[in-house]
This record gives structure tokens, sequence and C-alpha cells, in this order.
């Protein structure tokens, strides 16, 4: 890519940021996007970005300020900490001053976090779900066999550990942690409908293990860093994912729906639900493909003790910013249940979801 395409990349994440409640992130990415020379072996790297550096393609804006952010948290570079969060939005010349320094010392963790994609794996999203999970359990009166695409740390798969605040209607007991409680809009989802999750599995090309505090501080370094609910959402969700890890598989998307999902029910009537929030538009079209192509082969011997499930939280440019959608074989209809912003903060419900 040129370096012009670097450049937007970073405009382009700073207006998400805008967009999403960061103004520091946004005031780095634009820095960033103004600045950036060739003046350290750093910026060079980043300025000949082999590959696609927009934020839906590689990440490389937010790759580099996770790296920035990781740095911050550890104190390496004073000068650079004293500028984060919860300090008062920097001056962009002081910033600056203090990136290109970091630059300059070429710090390991440059060259960690540009060898590969982000890891946020948001907790918040979690809400966003549970009304896809609540609805299903609703309608079918089955328990729900989960599959992942994109787990990461396998944080979204343990979704009945947590609990929930939808307005005044709640979910989960009341000693679980977090408690995810976004804004809410519409009617509240199903709270009562039997929900039981019986099996979870999940597939990331490159999972995190919740057991590394290494990949434990680069998830906390991907959360931007004025955004501390989001913080304390991940910490309390990794303390009770640590008591029982999830199990996340490493291995390719596609391959993993093909080698994973069968048409083969399981002898107990049971939902098969695969899911996925803010992944898809990250997958190559032939990814997309073989996984819809699959799910559908699958779906032909769905039945209703046997259903299968797809459930969608992805962003959406018909129904901004972001949308759940569920599709339930073997009636195969596609529903649109939810508006919600991307990190789970806020979810409006449809009343058609009821």
């Amino acid at each position: 890519m040129s370096e012009a395409q670097v450049r937007q990349a970073f405009a382009e994440q700073a207006k998400w940021c805008h967009r999403l409640g960061s103004p520091f992130t946004a005031l780095l990415c634009e820095t960033l996007a103004e600045q950036l020379s060739a003046g350290t072996s750093v910026e060079r790297r980043v300025l000949a970005w082999d590959g696609d550096p927009l934020p839906q393609g590689d990440g490389l804006p937010l790759r580099l300020c996770g790296a920035l952010h990781s740095l911050a948290r550890s104190n390496v570079s004073p000068v650079l900490s004293a500028l984060y969060p919860p300090a008062v939005l920097p001056e962009r010349v002081q910033l600056w001053q203090a990136v290109r320094a970091a630059f300059e010392r070429d710090y390991p963790e440059f060259e960690r976090y540009l060898a590969a994609a982000p890891q946020t794996n948001e907790v918040g999203r979690s809400a966003v779900l549970m009304c896809g999970f609540l609805t299903l359990a609703a309608r079918t009166r089955l328990p729900l066999r989960l599959y992942e695409l994109g787990a990461s740390a396998g944080l979204n798969l343990i979704p009945d550990r947590y609990r929930y605040r939808f307005g005044t209607a709640e979910w989960g007991a009341p000693e679980a942690r977090p408690l995810l409680a976004p804004e809410c809009a519409g009617p509240a989802p199903p709270v009562d409908a039997p929900l039981q999750i019986i099996a979870r599995r999940g597939c990331d090309v490159a999972p995190l293990d919740l057991a590394s505090g290494v990949d434990r501080e680069r998830l906390l370094s991907y959360v931007w860093p004025d955004q501390p609910d989001r913080r304390a959402l991940l910490e309390s969700a990794l303390g009770t994912a640590l008591k029982d890890p999830p199990r996340v598989e490493r291995m390719e998307a596609a391959r993993w729906v093909e080698h994973t999902l069968s048409g083969v029910a399981a002898a107990e009537p049971s939902v098969r639900v695969l899911y996925h929030s803010i992944v898809w538009n990250y997958l190559p079209a032939d990814t997309q493909r073989r996984i819809s192509e699959h799910l559908l082969r699958c779906a032909e011997s769905a039945t209703a003790a046997h259903p299968i499930a797809w459930l969608r939280f992805e962003l959406d440019p018909a129904v901004p910013p972001a949308s759940l959608r569920l599709r339930v074989w073997p009636q195969g209809e596609d529903q649109l249940l939810a508006q919600a912003q991307p990190h789970g903060r806020s979810v409006s419900l449809l009343p058609v979801a009821r």
C-alpha cells in the first residue's frame, strides 16, 4: 500500500473513534496520520505496510495504538504514560513528541503488535448476543449448543456466566460478574425464557490464552484508554473466565465450520447456534461463501427438535451502526432483532423479537 493509503487508514480510524466515544484515541490516530515520517524504523515499517492498512482490513492503526497503550500501561515511558487518560486530553504537539520518543527507542512492543491482528474480545457484546440467545430459547424451548467464530479468548463464549440488566428486566445469578447493563430502547428481551447452554465451542486464527499474563495484557491494551467502563467489564470477565476457561480452537473460520458443524444432530434435542460479533466483514469473501454454503447444507437436515440458528451481530449500513440478526432453520426465516452500538453499550430491541 502507498504511504497515502496508510495515512488514510489512520484518519478513518480516528473518525470511528470519535463516533464511538474515544477522543483520546481519535487524537492519537489524527496525530499519527499527520506526523508519521521515515525518521525511525518503526515509522518506516508502518508507512511501507505490505497489506491492507484500513480498520476493516489489517487494522494497522489499532495495532500501533495498542502497542503505544501497552507501553503507557507498563510505564516504561513515563513521559508517554503521563499523557494517557485519566490525564486531560493533551496538546497534539506534546503527544507527538512523546510518541516519537517511543518510536526512537524502538521498544519490542512495536514489533509484537505490528505482527499480529488486533484482539479485542469485547465483553459488552455479550449483552447484545444475549438478546438473541434468549429469543432463541423462548422460541424453541430447547437448550443451546454454541459455536462462535472469531472467539479470541472466549469471553463471549460464556454469556450465561454473566449478569444482565435490560432496563428493569434482569437475567443471571445475583452474584455473577460482570454486570452488563446497556442503555436500552424498545422492549426487553424475554428474560423468563428457559435459557440453557449445554455445549460451547469457538475458533480463532490466533486465540489468546487466558492463563497467559502477556495475552491478558494484550486484551487490556486494545481497550481505548479513555473508556474505563470497557476496561472494568473486561477485567471482571477475565476473573470469571479464569475459573473455567472456555475452549477456543486455533483454526481458520471456514475450515472450522466445515470440520465442526455437521448435518448430524446430537441425540438430545437442542439448537445448534453459529454466531459471531463484529467479525464477518473482516473475513475474506471466499471464507464468507464457504461458511454460508456449509451452513445451508447443514440446515437441510434441521428439524423442530434439532434446529440450526445463525446469530449475527455485525456492522450494518442498513441499520447503523450495527444490527443483530437471527436466522433459524427448518423455517429459514431471517429476522432483524435489534440495532446496537458496536461495543454493546446500547441496544434497541425491535418489538418483533418478542
